[in-house]
């Protein structure tokens, strides 16, 4: 919701951030786009996604790779699920 009458408190959401894990995640992605760039990877157009999602406690060490954004936002996380048991 717009904030109307008074200036949005940008500190306070940082430090929300912060406290739900939201602000080193923000980094991990970050640090996935910067370490492509240093291998002059082209990744106009695409995606950097996690083969483990960060939401589910993937890191970078866990690999990374170029996806279209359609897929890797439609993932959601399931690359990361394990296969299932067959009965």
């Amino acid at each position: 919701m717009p904030y109307k009458n008074k200036p949005r408190p940008y500190k306070k959401e940082y430090k929300q951030q912060k406290a739900r894990g939201e602000h080193a995640d923000r980094m991990e992605r970050q640090r996935a786009r910067r370490k492509m760039d240093k291998k002059k990877v082209n990744r106009k157009g695409k995606d950097i996604a996690h083969k483990k999602a960060l939401s589910r406690g993937g890191s970078n060490k866990d690999g990374v790779t170029l996806q279209s954004p359609s897929k890797n936002r439609a993932a959601g996380g399931r690359m990361s699920k394990p296969p299932r048991k067959k009965k």
